[in-house]
């Protein structure tokens, strides 16, 4: 992969297992609206994040005011990714939102680096990609085959998928950016996370009180605040500053697959042998990005030379 660390392909592969789970816990609840799982999910979990980076917000103060739009463009994105992540879910189903949020991520990353930074993504990302997007569709496929009369949720439910993709990957590349910017991984996460959980909290507020209704639900949110989110994100950032947006990003690909596959047996949601193949296909999506020779880097891309915190 294209200057990632073992352990940092690692961390991202745990956080993405992590997050497949989010979905099926979310089932646990069903008194609670997908807003109010999203809020509580990250923003909870942002804030968290925030708290465990106390001390390098502390020093890097500075440093961040300087950079404020990009914590603010971060935040925005942070704030954006669960409403439209949960509601995803919530339309299409587990594994179809999952797979719209994550398989968009990868070329919405791309892209970011491309215009903003100059970088040659190369062919073997193209390739990882398109096979991760033709999985995607061979999940989708595989749901309408059993709900055909659900087209309208799940074409809306795959339009706020993108939406979240989009918003992933300009936090992943916000926080990446920051790290460029003499900040350590824990002051750029706990700003970004932290500040876009404070934007959730009103969300929270307005929609939470079926979480609080009964332990079961109140358990669905405590672990997915905890665990996927908080645990999660901080395994994410320690790949993150390990390697570029764009591979974390197309790494998280094995997140559907792991959606997907609790969905079925978890859930009870049907797939036929198209969809398995489509989980397949992102699997190798995942083998060809390993074994990808490195893309050079042109531009502003240049100047991003990590540390490793």
């Amino acid at each position: 992969m294209r200057g990632a660390s073992v352990g940092g392909v690692a961390a991202v592969l745990i956080a993405s297992l992590l997050w497949g789970t989010t979905g099926t816990a979310a089932t646990f609840a069903p008194t609670a609206g997908p807003l109010a799982l999203g809020a509580a999910a990250l923003g909870v979990g942002g804030l968290l994040q925030a708290a465990l980076a106390f001390t390098a917000l502390s020093r890097s103060w500075a440093v961040l005011r300087q950079h404020a739009a990009l914590v603010i463009s971060g935040a925005a994105a942070v704030f954006v990714y669960p409403l439209a992540f949960y509601s995803s879910m919530h339309l299409s189903g587990v594994a179809i939102g999952t797979v719209a949020s994550l398989a968009s991520a990868p070329i919405a990353s791309g892209v970011l680096e491309r215009l903003l930074e100059g970088r040659r993504l190369g062919p073997w990302w193209a390739l990882a990609t398109l096979l991760g997007l033709a999985g995607s569709v061979l999940l989708c496929l595989s749901k309408m085959e059993y709900s055909p009369g659900a087209v309208l949720p799940v074409v809306a439910g795959i339009g706020l998928g993108m939406l979240a993709g989009s918003a992933y990957a300009m936090y992943s590349w916000t926080v990446h950016r920051l790290m460029g910017h003499q900040l350590g991984r824990a002051a750029s996460m706990g700003a970004v996370f932290g500040v876009g959980g404070l934007l959730l909290v009103p969300v929270l507020l307005a929609t939470g009180a079926p979480l609080v209704a009964s332990m079961a639900s109140f358990s669905v949110a405590a672990y997915m605040a905890l665990v996927p989110m908080f645990m999660g994100y901080v395994l994410f950032g320690f790949g993150l500053s390990r390697m570029a947006p764009s591979t974390a990003t197309t790494i998280t690909l094995s997140e559907p697959a792991v959606a997907a596959v609790l969905a079925v047996v978890v859930v009870g949601e049907r797939m036929s042998a198209i969809g398995w193949v489509g989980l397949a296909v992102i699997g190798t999506s995942l083998v060809v990005l390993a074994f990808a020779p490195a893309s050079p880097r042109t531009g502003a891309a240049l100047t991003m030379g990590l540390s490793t915190h």
